[in-house]
């Protein structure tokens, strides 16, 4: 009902006066750079300016810093830039009151967004525009009208739409995080924003839930729970509610993912005795096995367009990464480098995988393949990694590390950059990474 409130206060007004094409912004032409090696657009984001004719309180001016802070951070968190910081020493040894673009480019900025806000009644307004610093030339504008509750979310949005603005792509920043966190002696689900904030509990079932994962509309979150005291599959609404079983079967459910058409999962069950990968439909009925070996096979990943699969197997030895399609013909190894290898996901440009391995260090890794299986990239350098899962751009990589000491979720980009810390209780692990809503 709040929801629905909130989206009878808004206002949605963009203009787009630049294209991708038009702007130095990097594009990446493989999915894993192993070094930071990538220079940045640099982007400076200006304090947000009242512009209306009355008084405002102490609150109001602090909702237009805290939607600031939000646009900054979003933009220096996507891949291809880099926050140009505002420097205050500057502006006070020149008595500068306001920085035109020009002197956002002596700051060393590219872009520049200008921000400002105005209250009518219990809303929020807030104009943006953008600029080129070298030629001071405005090249995009948009306006958002919120109820004032949603400041993060106007900032998001205002994000989202320079994001797109500047590439042509799709922002991330309205996007959720699943994972799970041990705490009392329990595994329960919980979810967030993309940043790690508003984190909140979703399962409150007192056992083991493992492997949570997104359906492709982001309206469900499926997972593996003990919650009847065997391991099955159930799935939960990611506003909340109770848990509903999706399949049953003897033994083990473990490892689900979702087609990307969102018509079948992929998963390991252990019905047969073995730890083999089947086809479920979305009602949890077999449709297919597809391995069927005396090795342990486990972690299918769905390739972009839903044709093929990446999973782990032991099969030679210690397990490595293969691929095969999604009616199990054609089984190819990928892997030859690294001890041990998995934990699969496909990027999205469908050309390289990443998953965990470990290095010749003896420390487990994340690391890349072309999927024909060359080129093999590490891409981190620090602690145990583990759960990578690509964000819906694809241009960005959570993962649970105890690079720090205990178990958080961390994010980085395809450059390098950008290694981010989301929770700093311990203990949260599994991660993965909502659609785009």
């Amino acid at each position: 009902m709040i929801r629905y409130i909130v989206c009878l206060f808004a206002l949605f007004i963009i203009t787009v006066n630049i294209s991708a094409q038009s702007r130095d912004i990097p594009v990446f032409p493989i999915d894993t750079i192993r070094t930071g090696d990538v220079k940045p657009t640099m982007i400076g984001v200006d304090e947000m300016l009242f512009v209306g004719n009355k008084y405002i309180s102490r609150n109001d001016s602090s909702l237009m810093d805290y939607t600031t802070i939000i646009i900054q951070r979003d933009l220096d968190f996507y891949s291809g830039f880099e926050l140009t910081p505002l420097d205050t020493f500057y502006l006070k040894t020149y008595e500068i009151k306001e920085l035109t673009p020009a002197g956002w480019g002596r700051l060393g900025a590219d872009l520049v967004v200008k921000l400002e806000a105005e209250f009518p009644g219990q809303n929020l307004r807030v104009t943006w525009k953008l600029f080129e610093t070298g030629s001071q030339r405005q090249v995009a504008r948009g306006r958002l009208e919120y109820h004032r509750a949603w400041w993060r979310e106007i900032g998001h949005d205002i994000s989202n739409d320079i994001v797109y603005n500047l590439t042509g792509d799709r922002g991330i920043y309205r996007s959720k995080l699943a994972f799970i966190k041990k705490q009392d002696g329990f595994k329960e689900v919980f979810i967030s924003d993309y940043d790690g904030s508003n984190a909140k509990q979703l399962t409150h079932t007192n056992t083991t839930n493992l492997s949570p994962t997104f359906d492709p509309d982001g309206k469900n979150i499926y997972f593996t729970s003990y919650l009847d005291g065997d391991h099955h599959l159930y799935k939960i609404s990611v506003d909340g509610g109770q848990p509903v079983k999706v399949a049953a079967f003897d033994g083990m459910i473990m490892a689900p993912a979702i087609s990307p058409d969102g018509s079948k999962i992929a998963c390991v069950l252990t019905k047969d005795g073995n730890a083999e990968i089947y086809l479920l439909d979305m009602k949890g009925k077999v449709i297919k096995r597809l391995t069927n070996h005396r090795s342990i096979d486990s972690s299918p990943t769905w390739s972009p367009d839903g044709n093929m699969l990446a999973f782990s197997s032991d099969r030679t030895g210690s397990p490595h990464i293969y691929t095969r399609d999604s009616y199990g013909l054609k089984v190819k190894r990928v892997t030859y480098d690294g001890r041990y290898n998995d934990s699969p996901i496909w990027s999205h440009k469908g050309n390289r995988i990443t998953f965990v391995s470990r290095t010749k260090r003896g420390r487990f890794d994340l690391a890349s393949v072309d999927t024909s299986g060359a080129d093999y990239r590490i891409l981190t350098e620090m602690g145990r990694n583990e759960n990578p899962h690509f964000s819906p751009d694809g241009l960005h990589i959570v993962f649970s590390s105890n690079r720090l000491g205990p178990y958080d979720i961390f994010t980085m980009d395809i450059t390098g950059r950008n290694k981010r810390r989301l929770t700093k209780t311990g203990n949260n692990t599994n991660p993965t990474w909502g659609p785009i809503p």
